[in-house]
């Protein structure tokens, strides 16, 4: 069995790109995937993950396992090189590099699969249907396992850049809901691959009859998919929020005496102070001095829970019995203090702790002397029972975190906080690709999400993704709310990552199966 490139004989339909010049796949990839780092924020055009996605699965049509490699390397390094460009405003280009080359490998390992799918699945059940409607369906499977594999592995993954988290603005972000963001994602490179087909059907290689039912099938798809009704969330009650944003240097190299950013976020705090609320949300690492240990601290974290008569949730640096180091979120009530903590379960790889530091520091300690601590794994439940309302708790890239959120719906949150730190991302995409990614969980799991950032993008999403509350960034200032609780379960929530690995499961096994028809036809032609 060959795996070549070349066109052989018969004019298969998975062979018809075979003819395609390399450098023209390699083009097609490049642009493809700049067009859909621009469906994510802050260009945020959403269609363009349809076109982008479609331009990178047609340059893998007909490629060989090294042109497949070589195609896939390139429209992925174009794809994350941009989408995270971010990266490069304080730590320069070798982080970037370093991570946008990772996330390219893997996007060109499931680049051969891709093009293995091109080649065999239409051997294995030809005709236009098999084209225009199993194709795809496998193309997206295989998508969805590999955004899957790299969500968790390695360290925990990295699932910025899926495809589900470009459309938190569009009618289709209310399946997230139904399928979760696995099942969105796939529903996305489905239509992608399916509208591709049929153009190509069409209007470049067989314009017939045959193709026409089959192309009303697939535009029927798409058009139920984004007619598909949002998932009904039931309002239980509210609450009033005061969420608090400091516009505080709180940096990576911010030169800053101890206490500062706490200062920060309460001068922000003053103009609402005798506000009547429920719950007071400061962000991720707005208490810069950990109120554990210093009465300082725990002073101004009482005045303000007194003087607004409620709880308040504010995140800062937390220490364990054997120098552990935790990047927390506490509940603290005047007189009281912390009367409940989560630590960030997932720290981020390379940037809150070095993994395998034995191994990694030595090829660049330079680099890794950024990250001269290691925050420890949390272990405590990321739930809060405040007065009888359950909080989720997702500490700043939690929220990309499948397993978290499921765990917090689990504990009966009926709400979700996010608080985070931007700062060491200025003014980039970084923040606002970080709200688009909340509002997706809100719709997800039928939540408010009360996103509350040192220095922005702060806001407050409702249930139905619609923003309640919005701050400027880099400026201080709070918003005071009345938001919604649920305790409906979607059925996202229901069926957690099982979506996603069925849907994997489905695309590796068809191609399998169409591999072994193909080599099974071959050993019985002699």
């Amino acid at each position: 069995m060959a795996f070549r490139g070349s066109r052989t004989r018969g004019s298969k339909a998975g062979d018809r790109g075979s003819g395609r010049r390399l450098w023209l796949s390699l083009l097609t990839a490049v642009v493809g995937g700049a067009l859909l780092a621009g469906a994510f924020p802050s260009l945020g055009w959403w269609p363009l993950a349809f076109v982008g996605t479609g331009l990178l699965l047609w340059s893998l049509d007909g490629r060989g396992i090294g042109g497949a490699l070589l195609t896939g390397l390139l429209g992925g390094f174009s794809f994350y090189g941009l989408h995270i460009v971010w990266l490069t405003i304080y730590l320069g280009p070798v982080p970037w590099l370093a991570l946008t080359g990772l996330e390219a490998l893997f996007f060109a390992l499931g680049a051969v699969l891709l093009a293995l799918a091109w080649r065999f699945v239409p051997r294995a059940v030809p005709g236009v249907w098999g084209r225009m409607l199993l194709l795809p369906a496998v193309l997206a499977g295989i998508w969805t396992l590999r955004e899957g594999i790299t969500a968790v592995w390695p360290y925990g993954g990295f699932s910025w850049g899926r495809l589900a988290f470009s459309q938190s603005q569009s009618s289709l972000g209310d399946l997230a809901a139904w399928l979760g963001a696995s099942g969105l994602s796939f529903v996305v490179a489905l239509i992608a691959a399916m509208l591709l087909q049929a153009i190509r059907e069409l209007a470049v290689l067989r314009a017939g009859r045959a193709a026409l039912a089959p192309t009303a099938a697939v535009l029927a798809l798409a058009l139920l998919a984004f007619l598909m009704p949002p998932f009904p969330v039931t309002v239980t009650s509210s609450i009033r929020v005061a969420a608090v944003q400091g516009n505080a240097d709180a940096g990576l190299f911010a030169q800053r005496e101890a206490g500062a950013i706490l200062d920060d976020h309460l001068q922000a705090t003053m103009p609402i102070i005798d506000e009547s609320v429920d719950l007071v949300v400061w962000p991720e690492n707005a208490a810069d001095v950990n109120p554990l240990r210093y009465p300082r601290a725990a002073g101004v974290l009482d005045y303000v829970s007194g003087e607004m008569d409620a709880p308040l949730v504010v995140g800062t640096i937390t220490d364990g019995p054997e120098d552990e180091l935790f990047n927390s979120v506490l509940l603290w009530r005047s007189g009281e203090g912390s009367v409940a903590q989560y630590d960030k379960a997932h720290p981020v790889p390379f940037a809150e702790y070095l993994p395998d530091r034995e191994f990694w520091y030595p090829l660049a300690p330079a680099l890794f002397d950024l990250v001269p601590r290691d925050y420890t794994l949390g272990t405590r439940p990321n739930v809060f029972d405040i007065d009888g309302l359950l909080a989720g708790i997702a500490i700043c890239f939690d929220i990309v975190d499948d397993g978290l959120l499921h765990e917090m719906i689990d504990g009966g949150a009926q709400i979700i906080l996010a608080p985070t730190n931007n700062a060491d991302f200025g003014p980039t995409d970084e923040s606002v690709q970080q709200l688009a990614i909340a509002r997706l969980r809100a719709l997800e799991y039928g939540r408010t999400v009360v996103n509350t950032s040192t220095v922005g993008t702060s806001a407050i999403i409702a249930p139905d993704g619609g923003t309640i509350a919005e701050l400027p960034t880099f400026e201080p200032g709070a918003m005071v709310e009345d938001v919604p609780l649920s305790d409906t379960v979607t059925p996202a929530a229901v069926i957690g990552r099982g979506v996603e690995w069925g849907l994997s499961a489905f695309g590796l096994g068809a191609l399998l199966l169409a591999l072994g028809l193909a080599v099974w036809r071959r050993g019985s032609h002699g």
